[in-house]
């Protein structure tokens, strides 16, 4: 297959084989790298930034992705906008486009996957692979353990429960969770007078 049409493949949905994988070279590099990322101390703010900088497809201002972090393209499609917090452990499957909006705050032990396979024995045989991207929203809070699974948006100002299991979109504004993750109510202007069932809100 051509370079070109295995790329485009890649990123609009079609199927590929993955072991064809002309730039394997370039992915091991990167993976390489993250793991570089990961052997660098906290204290060291600016050298995680720049190598950030290096490693993602594109990183907004002030972003933090604690170690260990995991990418099996390093990063190469990853879109952070400013202020993206990620916590430890986050796990990404960026074979496609993953998109993460401004302000967004993402629990430990996170994964992410873009890329899955055929359920037919016969093509999963064959090594075939397809990948939906996926994006996720400003001011979104996924909590601890979540799986986020391929071709999902989620929009802006959600919250994503703690270990849920994300198949289909989530829209804008909800509190959502569950295996499989579903929307449990809206957030209200009540959110932002009262927390933790009630309590007030002291800040100015």
């Amino acid at each position: 297959m051509e370079h070109q049409d295995l790329e485009k493949r890649m990123h609009d949905g079609r199927l590929y084989r993955c072991t064809d994988n002309p730039w394997y070279a370039e992915q091991l590099a990167r993976c390489d790298a993250v793991e570089r990322y990961n052997r660098l101390m906290p204290s060291q703010l600016a050298e995680r930034a720049a190598m950030l900088a290096e490693m993602f497809a594109e990183v907004g201002d002030d972003c933090v992705i604690e170690a260990p972090f995991h990418a099996n393209w390093g990063g190469k499609h990853l879109r952070l906008g400013d202020r993206v917090y990620a916590n430890f452990g986050l796990t990404l499957v960026d074979d496609t486009e993953i998109a993460v909006g401004d302000d967004t705050m993402i629990g430990p032990n996170v994964t992410i996957v873009t890329g899955t396979h055929p359920v037919s024995p016969r093509l999963r045989a064959m090594q075939a692979q397809y990948n939906k991207p996926v994006r996720i929203g400003r001011r979104v809070w996924i909590g601890a353990g979540c799986l986020i699974m391929p071709g999902v948006t989620i929009g802006d100002g959600s919250v994503i429960g703690a270990g849920s299991v994300v198949t289909r979109d989530v829209p804008a504004g909800v509190v959502a969770y569950g295996t499989p993750c579903r929307v449990a109510r809206q957030i209200t202007e009540e959110d932002d007078r009262t927390y933790d069932r009630g309590r007030p809100v002291d800040l100015a």
